[in-house]
């Protein structure tokens, strides 16, 4: 990192986590945004130390107490645990003391002016994002997917790498994507969706659906090329 530029801090910032996600996001903060990471914050029971990345870890309890919200921002860059769920509610209780909670999106990623895009969002390196694409709150978007032409993606939803998602999807909240997944154009993903690693969804799904294959096939090995015709 030592030949990265590190753009000029305004907003003091702590981040929600000490694990590898929170680890990325003070990287990306740090040598990529205009945010100055100052604390990690965190559950008691998950305190490592006093310390991470040189820096305070407070309890997430009495974070407003000792970084009030009307002097510093957070950033909440959680996992997909539970279906995003726990996600979610650290959002929520974020919100419940009063802070403001900034949204990331890599200076690596393609993007347009007309991006909607909510709080407490993270979008990292490569992804490509078409015009007209609405992106809720508390979305996370992993490395290096193609999100389509307006397209929505509603709130808490976590989409893993090399996802495709075609033009004119609507993504219901909490849905989470894994990584190589591919959904049609004009496909509605009901809430709460699971889509595994390399899935092809070519229907609008149900609410709370577990979506996953298909697997590769065996064609007779023949030692000729005449089982082409049949892929």
């Amino acid at each position: 990192m030592k030949n990265m530029k590190i753009p000029k801090k305004k907003d003091k910032v702590i981040i929600f986590g000490v694990a590898q996600n929170a680890e990325v996001a003070f990287t990306n903060l740090t040598y990529d945004s205009p945010h100055k990471v100052v604390a990690f914050t965190v559950d008691k029971d998950w305190i490592p130390g006093p310390r991470f990345h040189d820096l305070p870890v407070i309890d997430f309890n009495v974070i407003n107490t000792k970084f009030p919200p009307s002097k510093f921002k957070m950033f909440l860059p959680i996992g997909y645990s539970q279906v995003n769920r726990l996600r979610k509610e650290k959002y929520l209780q974020a919100k419940e003391k009063k802070y403001e909670l900034i949204s990331y999106v890599s200076s690596k990623a393609i993007t347009f002016p007309d991006l909607s895009i909510g709080d407490n969002c993270y979008i990292l390196e490569n992804n490509v994002i078409q015009p007209y694409v609405k992106i809720g709150n508390n979305v996370i978007l992993w490395s290096g997917n193609h999100i389509g032409h307006h397209t929505t993606i509603s709130d808490h939803c976590f989409i893993a790498s090399h996802v495709v998602i075609s033009g004119s999807v609507t993504v219901g909240e909490r849905c989470f994507f894994g990584v190589n997944s591919t959904i049609r154009d004009n496909i509605k993903i009901a809430k709460n969706c699971v889509i595994g690693a390399g899935a092809i969804i070519t229907k609008d799904t149900v609410e709370n659906g577990i979506y996953y294959g298909p697997r590769a096939n065996v064609l007779k090995q023949t030692g000729d090329s005449k089982n082409l015709n049949k892929i």
